[in-house]
């Protein structure tokens, strides 16, 4: 894992009302106010996000969106700006997020685009990258992940790359009946990193990339003992405050272990 900071992200998807929400911070927060060891985020639904503002405030979690677009401001009805999430105190953002991409028909050149606001405003974006079963099966999984890697990255400055969280997700895992294991995982990531090292050189080394895809409390110590995963994109897991904070404390343990040797 080198010097890189852990991250544990969780995304909320369109679930939770805003009452939802606040009374899931309070319970999470109890459980996980004392984490210092990796960082938390939470990625919530628009509605959610200023709720969530004033529970998390001060505190160790951060928070984080699901979306936005490439535009300031305009005649863009149902879109959200960059400023929009600065303003209630979003210092993450998820890109490219692959039900963003198979549902919506979100493009890799809107992705960069996307990328490139988040950067300039000062957001970190959690840049979501996978496969589906029929490249899987094709054997150009890592062909297919490193494209869309770069596409969405072009044109960033070395110094823009380092500021991104990379996340993969294998899609051909998710509701099909097939797992991915802790070497798939690996596999991909280290494939994400080479490809990153040919981007932006050494620095590469300094970029946290996620492992998302069916990541529970049970499997999150495995995940995290392979030398490119350095977090996880947690979807279901994440909607229990009680089981996704087991989830992180699990996680702390192997990061002060590994960090002690």
């Amino acid at each position: 894992m080198a010097n890189r900071r852990t991250v544990i992200a969780g995304n909320w998807k369109m679930f939770k009302t805003v009452n939802e929400a606040e009374d899931y911070a309070v319970r999470f927060l109890e459980e996980v106010k004392d984490v210092t060891e990796l960082d938390i985020i939470l990625c919530a639904p628009f509605t959610a996000l200023y709720p969530l503002k004033n529970e998390l405030e001060e505190s160790v979690v951060h928070l984080g969106a699901q979306n936005m677009s490439w535009a300031d401001q305009g005649a863009y009805t149902g879109e959200i700006s960059a400023q929009m999430l600065l303003d209630v105190a979003c210092t993450y953002v998820i890109l490219g997020h692959s039900e963003r991409r198979e549902l919506f028909g979100e493009t890799d050149e809107e992705i960069n685009k996307k990328v490139q606001k988040a950067l300039a405003a000062g957001l970190t974006p959690i840049l979501c990258v996978g496969e589906n079963l029929n490249v899987r099966e094709e054997g150009k999984a890592v062909e297919r992940v490193r494209a869309q890697v770069t596409h969405a990255l072009s044109g960033l400055s070395t110094e823009d790359l380092s500021r991104m969280v990379i996340a993969y997700e294998p899609i051909w895992a998710i509701g099909t009946g097939k797992t991915a294991s802790s070497q798939d995982a690996q596999d991909m990531c280290a494939a994400i990193r080479a490809n990153l090292t040919e981007l932006m050189g050494p620095t590469a080394e300094k970029v946290s990339i996620l492992y998302g895809g069916s990541v529970k409390a049970e499997n999150i110590a495995e995940l995290l003992t392979e030398p490119d995963v350095d977090g996880a994109l947690v979807g279901g897991a994440s909607l229990d405050p009680l089981s996704f904070a087991k989830l992180i404390h699990n996680a702390g343990s192997v990061v002060t272990r590994m960090e002690g040797r």
